[in-house]
């Protein structure tokens, strides 16, 4: 697997794979104007660059919140305006691209999507950044060649997210796995990053597992985002 020579990018002035880490910091779920905007302004002062929070979101009940839609994205957008911060949101369907696109400086893929093929053959011709989180029970192998469909396609303006496994151990939510960073960064010039709060799926093991993110850095120290 060759992804040739694209060690990191510029999102609007924000370094993404670059030499100082950064934080991606933001609600789960975009759940009303006054939530956002008082997160938002918190992550501000906090010298976050980058906000993310869910418009839309893949729920494994049917009956869970399935966020607002384009009126999240719209509050994300008020957030944006006031506060300067990059916004991050993520895409389920092809459908939802155009849409999306209009209001979020980065597109995420989430874990359940990263094999939605189709998907991300067509965020491969979009040119607008790509975050691409691992799949809960996917291989690194796997990992790799799902952001292979997004590079193939041109769009290089990509970076993974290990965001935790399935393991049998359920004393955390996930097990993060930092040996895949190690091994993706020997594998790819991808920049990657890891997700401490959705691996932990607890608020008290963020710091430390944003510490050993770092340690496994490397080039790119890893990115802390903070659900």
């Amino acid at each position: 697997m060759d992804f040739g020579d694209r060690a990191g990018f510029e999102v609007s002035g924000v370094r993404i794979g670059g030499d100082e880490p950064i934080i991606i910091a933001g609600p789960c779920t975009v759940e009303s104007e006054e939530q956002t905007m008082v997160v938002a302004r918190a992550v501000k002062a906090a010298g976050v660059k980058i906000l993310r929070g869910g418009a839309f979101k893949p729920r494994t009940s049917p009956y869970s919140f399935q966020g607002l839609g384009e009126e999240g994205l719209k509050i994300l957008k008020a957030a944006k305006d006031e506060t300067g911060l990059l916004i991050q949101t993520e895409v389920m369907d092809t459908s939802q691209i155009d849409l999306i696109c209009k209001y979020a400086d980065i597109l995420q893929v989430g874990t359940r999507n990263m094999m939605n093929y189709s998907l991300l053959k067509a965020l491969g011709e979009v040119r607008v950044p790509v975050m691409l989180k691992r799949g809960f029970m996917a291989t690194v192998e796997e990992f790799m060649l799902a952001a292979e469909y997004i590079t193939k396609g041109g769009n290089e303006r990509l970076f993974l997210c290990e965001r935790g496994i399935r393991s049998f151990d359920d004393s955390t939510r996930f097990t993060l796995d930092l040996a895949a960073v190690s091994l993706i960064k020997k594998m790819s010039s991808l920049p990657i990053i890891i997700d401490p709060s959705h691996a932990a799926g607890r608020r008290d093991y963020v710091i430390s597992l944003s510490r050993g993110a770092i340690a496994v850095g490397g080039p790119w120290p890893c990115i802390r985002q903070v659900a």
